[in-house]
């Protein structure tokens, strides 16, 4: 089992900057692939971003390219998400993901608010 814990979250203007962490703690931790996804109101959960254990491989899907960048640090078991030139359609709640590469969705964290005022 892996335990997830979102932080880093809050209120930012548009064109701002945020960034998301996620410390895992678990069995093996370290070996799972992570991600990172999100869920405005009234949509569907989807796939923002995800990085393999040994953080070799990336994948990103086409609304963060360019913008977001998504890193770990296995020695302190965080993987964290650097996201700029924010946008109000980025408002959402952003979950962390653990579990296979390229789309970690087996373990999820309890997520964390993002808004992005216009």
């Amino acid at each position: 089992q892996v335990q997830l814990v979102e932080s880093g979250g809050g209120l930012v203007q548009a064109g701002g900057s945020l960034r998301l962490s996620c410390a895992a703690s678990g069995r093996a931790s370290v070996s799972y692939a992570m991600g990172w996804f999100r869920q405005a109101p009234g949509k569907e959960r989807e796939f923002v971003a995800s990085i393999s254990a040994g953080s070799r491989m990336t994948s990103y899907a086409d609304s963060a390219k360019g913008r977001f960048t998504i890193s770990r640090d296995n020695a302190k078991n965080t993987v964290y998400l650097q996201m700029n030139s924010l946008k109000p359609d980025d408002t959402a709640v952003y979950y962390c993901g653990g579990g296979y590469f390229p789309l970690p969705n087996n373990y999820w964290g309890q997520g964390t608010q993002v808004t992005v005022s216009s």
